[in-house]
């Protein structure tokens, strides 16, 4: 049996990238078999060599073209920017899995961003049934009133049920079955939703009421306002503050141990050294500016809340 994992990266993003692959190749069984695609629109040949390096005998690396054609449909518009920033494709990427890749009826989809402790066959075990994926509620915004007002009244959603779209183990079947990606299309072209997580905030929409909810330790993110977890099977470096800019951040040993086993361990200490305090304030910004876009939502006369009571726009 071979376990598919999904990671979606633009070239910028490869050092980061390799950090989590060597802590997931770390942590594997060698009785297990892998393979690791990197969705992507370009990435260098040596970039792709310093991927394939940090494979194994049992973890295949391999990459995946996402050509132009499938994501035509997403515009690079305000509605759809990541985190009510900038647009990047690579945030839908993970939405066309199951149909770009038939041959699997399961699969794990993980950002970048992330260090996997444990081994990732764990996670591919987890029992879906009828849900359309498992995935861990988003402790990173539980303590932020801005997201929960958001959550709750412009999504119409359970801030509790709300889910943290970065790691992802996908009923790959189902989504093709029940045609998931063209219901998500028919709904980004007929309502352009405005979004602060424009690809997290579909698949909690139309997975309400089937999502699995993982242990949070498959999905740990660094909080101030939380203990951090004594044994994490996987951390999300999610939102603004990563180890790579920001010194003292939760679970911060995680990235460094493993990234000191990589090419690129040079070129990130010296990113956090010369990341300067103005673009560290920048960063802090950041997270003001997405939660901004919760004061629009709640007024505009099409956001979720009052869409969804004209009727159903879910699977």
């Amino acid at each position: 049996m071979t376990i598919p994992v999904f990671y979606s990266i633009s070239d910028d993003f490869t050092k980061y990238a390799a950090v989590s692959l060597n802590s997931l190749v770390k942590n594997t069984s060698p009785s297990n078999d892998y393979t690791v695609y990197f969705l992507n629109q370009g990435i260098s040949d040596e970039h792709q060599q310093a991927l394939k390096a940090l494979g194994s005998d049992n973890v295949h690396v391999k990459f995946f073209y996402v050509d132009d054609k499938l994501v035509k449909p997403i515009e690079n518009r305000q509605e759809n920017y990541l985190k009510a920033d900038f647009f990047t494709m690579s945030i839908f990427y993970r939405l066309f899995i199951p149909d770009l890749f038939p041959e699997y009826d399961k699969a794990i989809y993980i950002d970048s961003d992330t260090i996997i402790n444990d081994d990732i066959a764990k996670l591919y075990d987890t029992g879906l049934g009828n849900n359309l994926f498992a995935a861990s509620m988003d402790t990173s915004i539980q303590y932020v009133e801005k997201m929960q007002l958001y959550i709750k009244n412009v999504l119409a959603l359970d801030p509790k049920k709300y889910i943290n779209s970065g790691v992802l183990v996908l009923n790959c079947l189902a989504f093709r079955n029940e045609h998931f990606v063209d219901h998500f299309f028919d709904l980004l072209e007929k309502y352009h939703f405005d979004c602060i997580a424009t690809d997290q905030d579909y698949l909690n929409e139309i997975a309400e009421g089937r999502i699995f909810y993982l242990n949070p330790k498959w999905d740990a993110m660094p909080n101030e306002n939380t203990e951090p977890l004594a044994k994490p099977s996987l951390i999300h470096y999610n939102l603004f503050f990563k180890p790579w800019h920001f010194k003292n951040i939760q679970y911060e040993e995680y990235f460094w141990d493993n990234a000191k086993e990589t090419p690129f361990y040079d070129e990130l200490k010296r990113g956090l050294d010369e990341y300067t305090e103005e673009e560290r304030e920048h960063d802090r910004q950041k997270l003001n500016h997405m939660l901004a876009k919760e004061d629009k939502t709640i007024n505009d006369a099409q956001n979720w809340a009052r869409v969804k009571k004209q009727g159903p726009v879910t699977l």
